[in-house]
Protein backbone atom coordinates (compact mmCIF):
# COMPACT_ATOMS: atom_id res chain seq x y z
CA UNK A 1 0.00 0.00 0.00
CA UNK A 2 1.30 3.47 -1.06
CA UNK A 3 2.55 5.86 1.52
CA UNK A 4 1.62 8.72 -0.27
CA UNK A 5 -0.31 9.55 -3.40
CA UNK A 6 1.62 10.51 -5.79
CA UNK A 7 1.44 8.63 -9.24
CA UNK A 8 -0.64 6.15 -7.85
CA UNK A 9 -3.88 7.17 -10.18
CA UNK A 10 -4.68 8.44 -13.54
CA UNK A 11 -7.55 10.42 -15.05
CA UNK A 12 -8.52 8.91 -18.35
CA UNK A 13 -11.51 9.97 -19.52
CA UNK A 14 -13.59 13.47 -19.58
CA UNK A 15 -16.88 14.19 -19.98
CA UNK A 16 -19.09 16.89 -19.82
CA UNK A 17 -23.39 18.53 -21.11
CA UNK A 18 -23.18 21.63 -22.58
CA UNK A 19 -23.25 24.88 -20.66
CA UNK A 20 -26.75 26.84 -20.54
CA UNK A 21 -28.99 28.91 -18.44
CA UNK A 22 -32.20 26.84 -19.17
CA UNK A 23 -30.98 22.87 -19.15
CA UNK A 24 -34.44 21.88 -19.45
CA UNK A 25 -33.87 18.24 -18.15
CA UNK A 26 -33.07 17.26 -14.49
CA UNK A 27 -29.64 17.36 -12.54
CA UNK A 28 -30.26 13.72 -12.57
CA UNK A 29 -30.12 13.51 -16.20
CA UNK A 30 -27.60 16.13 -16.46
CA UNK A 31 -25.50 14.32 -14.28
CA UNK A 32 -26.12 10.24 -16.33
CA UNK A 33 -25.10 12.60 -19.88
CA UNK A 34 -21.60 13.52 -18.30
CA UNK A 35 -20.76 10.47 -16.62
CA UNK A 36 -21.29 8.34 -19.95
CA UNK A 37 -19.70 10.69 -22.01
CA UNK A 38 -16.50 10.31 -19.55
CA UNK A 39 -16.91 5.99 -19.41
CA UNK A 40 -17.09 6.71 -23.39
CA UNK A 41 -14.59 8.91 -23.42
CA UNK A 42 -12.33 6.32 -21.23
CA UNK A 43 -12.53 3.29 -23.57
CA UNK A 44 -14.88 1.72 -20.67
CA UNK A 45 -18.13 0.49 -20.64
CA UNK A 46 -20.29 0.83 -17.47
CA UNK A 47 -19.68 -2.29 -15.83
CA UNK A 48 -16.06 -1.56 -15.60
CA UNK A 49 -16.79 1.35 -13.18
CA UNK A 50 -16.78 -0.37 -9.66
CA UNK A 51 -16.38 3.33 -7.52
CA UNK A 52 -17.99 6.63 -7.58
CA UNK A 53 -17.79 10.06 -5.45
CA UNK A 54 -19.31 13.17 -6.16
CA UNK A 55 -20.04 16.45 -3.83
CA UNK A 56 -22.65 16.18 -0.80
CA UNK A 57 -24.59 18.97 -2.75
CA UNK A 58 -25.31 17.31 -5.69
CA UNK A 59 -28.79 16.30 -5.75
CA UNK A 60 -28.32 12.76 -7.67
CA UNK A 61 -27.38 9.96 -5.26
CA UNK A 62 -24.73 7.75 -6.70
CA UNK A 63 -27.42 4.90 -7.09
CA UNK A 64 -29.65 6.33 -9.34
CA UNK A 65 -26.87 7.77 -11.19
CA UNK A 66 -25.32 4.28 -11.96
CA UNK A 67 -28.53 2.61 -12.82
CA UNK A 68 -29.22 5.00 -15.50
CA UNK A 69 -26.27 4.42 -17.34
CA UNK A 70 -25.82 0.74 -16.38
CA UNK A 71 -23.23 0.77 -13.86
CA UNK A 72 -23.76 -2.40 -11.60
CA UNK A 73 -22.11 -3.39 -8.46
CA UNK A 74 -19.87 -0.62 -6.76
CA UNK A 75 -17.39 -0.91 -3.56
CA UNK A 76 -16.48 2.09 -3.12
CA UNK A 77 -19.02 5.46 -2.88
CA UNK A 78 -18.32 8.87 -0.96
CA UNK A 79 -19.44 12.30 -0.79
CA UNK A 80 -17.68 15.24 0.48
CA UNK A 81 -18.67 18.62 1.72
CA UNK A 82 -18.15 22.49 1.65
CA UNK A 83 -19.31 23.39 -1.52
CA UNK A 84 -16.61 24.59 -4.42
CA UNK A 85 -13.90 23.53 -2.16
CA UNK A 86 -14.96 19.90 -3.11
CA UNK A 87 -13.71 20.05 -6.29
CA UNK A 88 -10.37 18.44 -5.92
CA UNK A 89 -11.74 16.68 -2.37
CA UNK A 90 -13.48 14.41 -5.07
CA UNK A 91 -10.56 14.04 -6.44
CA UNK A 92 -8.67 13.05 -3.39
CA UNK A 93 -11.38 10.30 -2.73
CA UNK A 94 -10.91 8.55 -5.96
CA UNK A 95 -7.27 8.55 -6.08
CA UNK A 96 -7.82 7.00 -2.40
CA UNK A 97 -9.81 4.61 -3.53
CA UNK A 98 -7.93 3.07 -6.43
CA UNK A 99 -4.26 3.72 -4.87
CA UNK A 100 -6.06 1.24 -1.85
CA UNK A 101 -7.83 -1.44 -4.09
CA UNK A 102 -10.55 -0.03 -2.65
CA UNK A 103 -11.87 0.03 -6.15
CA UNK A 104 -10.59 -0.11 -10.05
CA UNK A 105 -12.64 2.39 -11.85
CA UNK A 106 -14.02 5.73 -10.09
CA UNK A 107 -16.36 7.96 -11.78
CA UNK A 108 -16.47 11.89 -9.87
CA UNK A 109 -18.96 13.67 -11.05
CA UNK A 110 -21.15 16.76 -10.03
CA UNK A 111 -24.26 18.03 -11.98
CA UNK A 112 -26.21 20.96 -11.30
CA UNK A 113 -29.24 23.50 -12.46
CA UNK A 114 -27.45 26.53 -11.00
CA UNK A 115 -29.21 28.87 -12.92
CA UNK A 116 -32.70 27.54 -13.84
CA UNK A 117 -32.71 25.85 -10.74
CA UNK A 118 -31.33 26.46 -6.97
CA UNK A 119 -29.56 29.48 -7.77
CA UNK A 120 -26.40 30.02 -5.13
CA UNK A 121 -25.97 33.70 -5.74
CA UNK A 122 -29.85 33.79 -4.26
CA UNK A 123 -28.10 34.10 -0.16
CA UNK A 124 -28.69 31.57 2.84
CA UNK A 125 -31.81 33.17 4.96
CA UNK A 126 -33.62 30.38 4.22
CA UNK A 127 -34.12 26.32 4.07
CA UNK A 128 -33.11 24.18 7.32
CA UNK A 129 -31.22 25.38 10.12
CA UNK A 130 -27.46 23.88 9.63
CA UNK A 131 -24.21 24.69 11.94
CA UNK A 132 -23.44 26.87 9.15
CA UNK A 133 -26.54 28.54 8.95
CA UNK A 134 -26.21 29.39 12.38
CA UNK A 135 -22.92 31.31 11.96
CA UNK A 136 -23.84 33.34 8.62
CA UNK A 137 -26.74 34.39 11.32
CA UNK A 138 -24.32 36.59 13.17
CA UNK A 139 -23.76 38.26 9.89
CA UNK A 140 -26.77 38.26 7.84
CA UNK A 141 -28.30 41.78 10.04
CA UNK A 142 -25.10 43.60 8.32
CA UNK A 143 -26.47 42.15 4.80
CA UNK A 144 -23.92 39.48 4.50
CA UNK A 145 -25.86 37.04 2.84
CA UNK A 146 -24.16 35.28 -0.13
CA UNK A 147 -20.68 34.21 -1.09
CA UNK A 148 -19.80 37.70 -2.97
CA UNK A 149 -20.70 39.86 0.31
CA UNK A 150 -18.30 37.65 1.98
CA UNK A 151 -15.71 37.40 -0.68
CA UNK A 152 -15.81 40.93 -0.92
CA UNK A 153 -15.00 41.49 2.65
CA UNK A 154 -11.45 39.52 2.38
CA UNK A 155 -11.28 41.78 -1.12
CA UNK A 156 -11.28 44.76 0.47
CA UNK A 157 -8.71 44.26 3.77
CA UNK A 158 -6.60 42.29 0.81
CA UNK A 159 -6.71 45.46 -1.39
CA UNK A 160 -5.97 47.85 1.70
CA UNK A 161 -2.82 45.71 2.20
CA UNK A 162 -1.48 45.20 -0.76
CA UNK A 163 -2.48 48.11 -3.44
CA UNK A 164 -4.29 45.85 -5.59
CA UNK A 165 -7.60 47.84 -7.70
CA UNK A 166 -10.17 46.95 -9.84
CA UNK A 167 -7.73 47.12 -12.48
CA UNK A 168 -5.63 44.73 -11.34
CA UNK A 169 -9.00 42.18 -11.14
CA UNK A 170 -9.89 43.26 -14.83
CA UNK A 171 -6.87 41.66 -15.99
CA UNK A 172 -7.71 38.52 -14.61
CA UNK A 173 -11.47 38.95 -16.02
CA UNK A 174 -10.03 39.69 -19.62
CA UNK A 175 -7.58 36.89 -19.39
CA UNK A 176 -9.86 34.52 -18.84
CA UNK A 177 -12.48 35.74 -21.47
CA UNK A 178 -9.35 36.21 -23.93
CA UNK A 179 -9.66 31.73 -23.54
CA UNK A 180 -12.78 31.25 -23.36
CA UNK A 181 -13.77 33.24 -26.56
CA UNK A 182 -11.98 30.27 -28.65
CA UNK A 183 -13.82 27.75 -26.44
CA UNK A 184 -16.89 26.62 -28.43
CA UNK A 185 -18.13 25.06 -24.76
CA UNK A 186 -18.10 28.37 -22.88
CA UNK A 187 -21.18 30.64 -22.70
CA UNK A 188 -18.84 33.76 -23.61
CA UNK A 189 -17.63 31.87 -26.78
CA UNK A 190 -17.01 34.33 -29.58
CA UNK A 191 -18.14 37.17 -27.01
CA UNK A 192 -14.97 39.64 -25.62
CA UNK A 193 -14.89 41.96 -23.05
CA UNK A 194 -12.77 44.81 -22.97
CA UNK A 195 -11.50 47.02 -19.83
CA UNK A 196 -13.64 49.39 -20.39
CA UNK A 197 -16.75 47.13 -20.48
CA UNK A 198 -15.09 45.65 -17.50
CA UNK A 199 -14.45 48.93 -15.20
CA UNK A 200 -18.31 50.25 -16.14
CA UNK A 201 -20.37 46.96 -15.61
CA UNK A 202 -22.50 47.12 -12.55
CA UNK A 203 -21.02 46.51 -9.08
CA UNK A 204 -22.47 43.59 -7.22
CA UNK A 205 -20.55 43.88 -3.90
CA UNK A 206 -17.86 46.70 -3.74
CA UNK A 207 -15.41 46.27 -5.02
CA UNK A 208 -16.74 43.32 -6.87
CA UNK A 209 -18.44 43.98 -10.34
CA UNK A 210 -20.24 42.05 -12.79
CA UNK A 211 -17.26 40.31 -14.10
CA UNK A 212 -15.19 39.36 -11.31
CA UNK A 213 -18.31 37.38 -10.06
CA UNK A 214 -19.27 33.44 -11.64
CA UNK A 215 -21.28 32.45 -13.85
CA UNK A 216 -24.89 30.92 -12.96
CA UNK A 217 -24.63 27.41 -15.19
CA UNK A 218 -26.50 24.23 -15.73
CA UNK A 219 -24.32 21.90 -16.67
CA UNK A 220 -22.34 18.50 -15.43
CA UNK A 221 -19.09 17.55 -15.93
CA UNK A 222 -17.53 13.69 -14.76
CA UNK A 223 -14.21 12.16 -15.05
CA UNK A 224 -12.93 8.55 -14.89
CA UNK A 225 -9.63 7.44 -12.57
CA UNK A 226 -7.97 4.44 -12.74
CA UNK A 227 -4.44 2.84 -11.95
CA UNK A 228 -1.41 4.22 -13.93
CA UNK A 229 -1.11 0.63 -15.24
CA UNK A 230 -4.82 -0.19 -16.47
CA UNK A 231 -4.36 3.85 -18.23
CA UNK A 232 -1.11 2.52 -20.16
CA UNK A 233 -4.21 0.24 -22.43
CA UNK A 234 -6.51 3.07 -22.91
CA UNK A 235 -6.96 5.44 -25.94
CA UNK A 236 -6.25 8.75 -24.37
CA UNK A 237 -2.98 10.22 -23.15
CA UNK A 238 -3.59 9.71 -19.03
CA UNK A 239 -3.21 12.60 -16.87
CA UNK A 240 -1.26 11.38 -13.94
CA UNK A 241 -1.99 12.31 -10.53
CA UNK A 242 1.42 13.61 -9.05
CA UNK A 243 -0.20 14.92 -5.57
CA UNK A 244 -3.74 15.97 -4.49
CA UNK A 245 -4.52 16.92 -1.26
CA UNK A 246 -7.10 18.51 1.23
CA UNK A 247 -6.68 21.21 3.92
CA UNK A 248 -9.17 23.12 6.49
CA UNK A 249 -6.74 25.74 8.97
CA UNK A 250 -7.95 25.98 12.44
CA UNK A 251 -10.68 28.39 13.48
CA UNK A 252 -12.66 27.75 9.79
CA UNK A 253 -15.75 28.75 9.07
CA UNK A 254 -17.95 28.37 5.65
CA UNK A 255 -16.85 31.51 3.88
CA UNK A 256 -16.82 33.59 6.55
CA UNK A 257 -14.08 33.48 8.89
CA UNK A 258 -13.79 37.20 9.69
CA UNK A 259 -12.63 37.02 13.56
CA UNK A 260 -9.62 35.53 12.57
CA UNK A 261 -5.83 37.76 13.22
CA UNK A 262 -6.12 38.09 9.63
CA UNK A 263 -8.63 37.18 7.04
CA UNK A 264 -6.67 38.95 3.62
CA UNK A 265 -5.11 34.69 3.65
CA UNK A 266 -6.32 31.63 2.90
CA UNK A 267 -4.36 29.10 5.48
CA UNK A 268 -6.43 26.29 4.03
CA UNK A 269 -5.05 26.50 0.94
CA UNK A 270 -1.81 26.92 1.97
CA UNK A 271 -1.70 23.96 3.75
CA UNK A 272 -2.87 22.23 0.70
CA UNK A 273 -0.48 23.93 -1.23
CA UNK A 274 2.24 22.76 0.75
CA UNK A 275 1.39 19.39 0.85
CA UNK A 276 1.29 19.29 -2.92
CA UNK A 277 4.59 20.38 -2.90
CA UNK A 278 5.69 17.59 -0.26
CA UNK A 279 4.03 15.08 -2.09
CA UNK A 280 5.12 15.63 -5.45
CA UNK A 281 8.71 16.56 -5.06
CA UNK A 282 8.13 19.50 -7.39
CA UNK A 283 7.97 23.21 -7.12
CA UNK A 284 6.22 26.32 -8.47
CA UNK A 285 9.21 26.46 -11.61
CA UNK A 286 7.55 22.85 -12.71
CA UNK A 287 4.42 23.84 -13.57
CA UNK A 288 4.06 25.18 -16.66
CA UNK A 289 0.34 26.29 -16.44
CA UNK A 290 -2.71 26.04 -13.93
CA UNK A 291 -6.36 25.73 -13.40
CA UNK A 292 -7.36 27.94 -10.31
CA UNK A 293 -10.50 28.22 -8.69
CA UNK A 294 -12.57 31.18 -9.70
CA UNK A 295 -15.53 31.77 -8.13
CA UNK A 296 -14.60 35.39 -7.86
CA UNK A 297 -11.43 37.15 -9.46
CA UNK A 298 -9.79 38.49 -6.54
CA UNK A 299 -9.29 34.85 -5.35
CA UNK A 300 -7.11 33.59 -8.12
CA UNK A 301 -4.85 36.02 -6.67
CA UNK A 302 -4.36 34.66 -3.04
CA UNK A 303 -4.04 31.04 -4.50
CA UNK A 304 -1.21 32.19 -6.40
CA UNK A 305 0.58 33.66 -3.22
CA UNK A 306 -0.86 30.72 -1.47
CA UNK A 307 1.22 28.13 -4.22
CA UNK A 308 4.32 30.32 -4.18
CA UNK A 309 4.10 31.51 -7.94
CA UNK A 310 4.74 35.03 -6.14
CA UNK A 311 5.18 36.35 -2.27
CA UNK A 312 2.62 36.98 -0.35
CA UNK A 313 0.90 41.14 -1.42
CA UNK A 314 2.72 40.30 -4.41
CA UNK A 315 0.33 38.95 -7.04
CA UNK A 316 -0.97 41.92 -8.42
CA UNK A 317 2.52 42.53 -10.05
CA UNK A 318 2.68 38.70 -11.00
CA UNK A 319 -0.29 38.50 -13.31
CA UNK A 320 0.78 41.53 -15.07
CA UNK A 321 2.17 41.61 -18.89
CA UNK A 322 0.13 38.60 -19.79
CA UNK A 323 1.20 36.15 -17.45
CA UNK A 324 -2.17 33.82 -17.32
CA UNK A 325 -1.93 34.31 -20.92
CA UNK A 326 -0.79 32.16 -23.91
CA UNK A 327 2.68 32.90 -23.79
CA UNK A 328 2.60 33.99 -20.17
CA UNK A 329 4.57 33.05 -17.25
CA UNK A 330 1.56 30.75 -16.25
CA UNK A 331 -1.37 30.56 -18.31
CA UNK A 332 -4.15 29.94 -16.35
CA UNK A 333 -7.77 28.90 -16.84
CA UNK A 334 -7.33 28.12 -20.64
CA UNK A 335 -11.54 26.98 -20.73
CA UNK A 336 -12.27 30.69 -19.21
CA UNK A 337 -12.77 29.19 -15.98
CA UNK A 338 -16.07 29.64 -13.67
CA UNK A 339 -16.02 33.33 -15.19
CA UNK A 340 -16.01 32.89 -18.60
CA UNK A 341 -16.87 29.01 -19.80
CA UNK A 342 -18.92 27.92 -17.10
CA UNK A 343 -19.45 27.14 -13.06
CA UNK A 344 -19.71 23.35 -12.05
CA UNK A 345 -18.36 24.09 -8.89
CA UNK A 346 -15.03 23.22 -10.32
CA UNK A 347 -14.93 19.89 -12.03
CA UNK A 348 -15.24 21.63 -15.28
CA UNK A 349 -11.79 22.77 -14.22
CA UNK A 350 -10.82 19.32 -13.43
CA UNK A 351 -11.58 18.31 -17.07
CA UNK A 352 -9.47 21.14 -18.98
CA UNK A 353 -6.27 19.78 -16.43
CA UNK A 354 -6.94 16.83 -18.32
CA UNK A 355 -7.15 18.70 -21.54
CA UNK A 356 -3.76 20.63 -21.16
CA UNK A 357 -1.93 17.40 -20.04
CA UNK A 358 -3.44 15.47 -23.09
CA UNK A 359 -2.52 18.75 -25.58
CA UNK A 360 -6.21 19.54 -26.28
CA UNK A 361 -7.46 22.39 -24.74
CA UNK A 362 -8.99 25.39 -26.89
CA UNK A 363 -5.81 27.55 -25.25
CA UNK A 364 -3.00 25.10 -25.09
CA UNK A 365 0.09 26.45 -23.85
CA UNK A 366 3.40 25.47 -25.67
CA UNK A 367 5.02 23.62 -22.36
CA UNK A 368 2.09 21.25 -20.59
CA UNK A 369 4.24 18.99 -18.51
CA UNK A 370 2.61 19.51 -15.39
CA UNK A 371 -0.91 21.20 -14.18
CA UNK A 372 -2.17 22.88 -11.01
CA UNK A 373 -5.88 22.63 -10.47
CA UNK A 374 -7.46 23.90 -7.63
CA UNK A 375 -10.71 23.95 -5.32
CA UNK A 376 -12.23 26.65 -3.86
CA UNK A 377 -11.48 28.97 -0.98
CA UNK A 378 -12.75 30.78 2.27
CA UNK A 379 -13.94 27.23 2.72
CA UNK A 380 -11.89 23.44 3.57
CA UNK A 381 -10.58 23.06 0.43
CA UNK A 382 -8.12 21.18 -2.03
CA UNK A 383 -5.94 20.97 -4.84
CA UNK A 384 -3.93 18.37 -6.68
CA UNK A 385 -0.91 18.33 -9.49
CA UNK A 386 -1.28 16.68 -12.81
CA UNK A 387 1.70 15.30 -14.55
CA UNK A 388 2.28 13.50 -18.09
CA UNK A 389 2.71 9.56 -18.19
Amino acid sequence: MPTTLKNEAAIVGIGETEYSKNSGRSELALASEAVAAAIRDAGLSPSDIDGMTTFTMDTSDEIEVARAVGIKDLTFFSRVPHGGGAAIGVMHQAVMAVATGSAKAVVVYRALNGRSGARYSEGVSGGPTTSDLIHWSWYMPSGLMTPASWVAMFTQRYMQQTGCTSADLAEICLAQREHAVKNPRAFFYEKPLTFEEHQSARPIVEPLRLYDCCQETDGGAACVVVSPEWAKDLPHKPAVVRAVAQGAAGNQESMTSFYRPEIAEIPSMDIVARQCWEISGLTPDDIDCAVIYDAFSSIVLWQLESFGFCKKGEARDFIQDGALRLGGKLPTNTHGGQLSEAYVHGMNGVNEGVRLIRGTSTSQPDKNEHVVVTAGVGIPTSAMILGQS
